[in-house]
C-alpha cells in the first residue's frame, strides 16, 4: 500500500499484551520511488517518530519529550509492528523509559527516551540559523530516480539547491533546507521527529555519482522545549546537515532544526553504515 497518510501511519493502537500497534506500508518505503516500496525498508525518521510517540502515549507521558535514542536492530517489514513501552523511572519533573518494537522472530528497534518539564533557569541560545525565509524558496521536489517513498509526505525547499554529488566541496559538506510535512499541519513532536531524518546522507553532495548507500545503525535527537501549534503553524523548519567523519565504511552526521522565528528545536546525531559495493 502507497496511498497510507502520515496520520495513519503515525497512529498506535494499543494491543491486548500492552502494547501499542502500528501499520508500516510501502508509503513510506526508503526505497527510490524509481523501485518497487518493497526493495527498501520502513523510513527511520517514522520508526524513531513512532518510538517517541510510543513512550509518551503507553506511559501516559504529558511533559516535553527531551531525548531519543533510536538503535536500529533491523530492517522493518512492511506489516504491522508492535511497540513495547517501559517506564525506567518517573517523577514529576523528569521520566525516563525505553521502547522496543518488532514483529514475529524480529526484534526491529530499540529506543530510550527522556522526558522533562521546563523550569525558570539561566538561559543561552549560541545556535543561530540565519536561514533564508521559507517564502523566498521554491518547492524542490526530489529527483525520483532516488528520492525514497517517504519523501512524498515531506515538501522541500533548499538552499542553494540539493547540492547533490560533488557541488559541495569535501571540507564542506553541508545541507540547508526548509522541510515541512506535506499535510502542512502545525508542527509536533512526532513530525519533528520524522524530518530530522528527512533527507538524504549529507555526503552525498561533496562525492560524485552513483551515491554511496548506506543505512541507519543509530540516531539521536536532542529536543530543546515544549512544542506547541505556535510554534510553526504551518508546519515549516529549518535544517542544517553536515558531515562530521566518513570513512572505514561508517558515517556519522550531525543536524539543527530551527523554527520559523529562529529558535533551535532540536539538535540529531546519527551514525550510518555504509553498504558494501557490489
Amino acid at each position: 500500500m502507497t496511498d497510507q497518510t502520515l496520520s495513519q501511519a503515525l497512529a498506535l493502537t494499543p494491543d491486548e499484551n500492552g502494547g501499542l500497534g502500528a501499520s508500516l506500508s510501502g508509503a513510506f518505503s526508503n526505497a527510490p520511488q524509481a523501485m518497487p516500496p518493497e526493495r527498501g525498508a520502513p523510513f527511520g525518521g517514522l520508526m524513531a517518530a513512532l518510538a517517541g510517540t510510543a513512550a509518551r502515549q503507553g506511559l501516559g507521558i504529558g511533559t516535553p519529550l527531551r531525548s531519543l535514542t533510536v538503535q536500529y536492530l533491523a530492517a522493518a517489514r512492511f506489516a504491522p509492528i508492535v511497540f513495547v513501552p517501559t517506564l525506567l523511572r518517573g517523577g514529576r519533573n523528569i521520566a525516563y523509559a525505553s521502547v522496543a518494537a518488532g514483529q514475529p522472530d524480529r526484534p526491529a528497534l530499540q529506543a530510550l527516551a527522556t522526558f522533562g518539564r521546563d523550569v525558570p533557569g539561566p538561559e543561552l541560545t549560541p545556535l543561530v540559523a540565519a536561514a533564508t525565509p521559507v517564502d523566498q524558496l521554491e518547492p524542490t521536489p526530489l529527483d525520483a530516480r532516488f528520492g525514497p517513498w517517504f519523501t512524498r509526505h515531506i515538501e522541500h525547499r533548499f538552499e542553494s539547491g540539493p547540492r547533490l554529488f560533488g557541488l559541495n566541496p569535501p571540507e564542506a559538506p553541508v545541507l540547508r533546507v526548509w522541510m515541512r510535512t506535506s499535510d502542512a499541519v502545525p508542527l509536533d513532536e512526532a513530525r519533528l521527529l520524522f524530518l530530522l531524518d528527512g533527507v538524504y546522507p549529507t555526503y552525498w553532495t561533496a562525492l560524485p555519482a552513483p551515491p554511496a548507500i548506506s543505512a541507519s545503525v543509530d540516531l539521536r535527537a536532542d529536543l530543546f522545549g515544549d512544542l506547541t501549534p505556535e510554534t510553526s503553524p504551518d508546519g515549516w523548519a529549518f535544517f542544517e546537515f553536515r558531515t562530521m567523519d566518513l570513512g572505514g565504511g561508517w558515517a556519522v552526521e550531525d543536524g539543527v532544526a530551527f523554527a520559523p522565528d529562529g529558535r533551535p528545536l532540536a539538535v540529531v546525531r546519527q551514525r550510518r553504515k555504509l553498504m558494501p559495493t557490489r
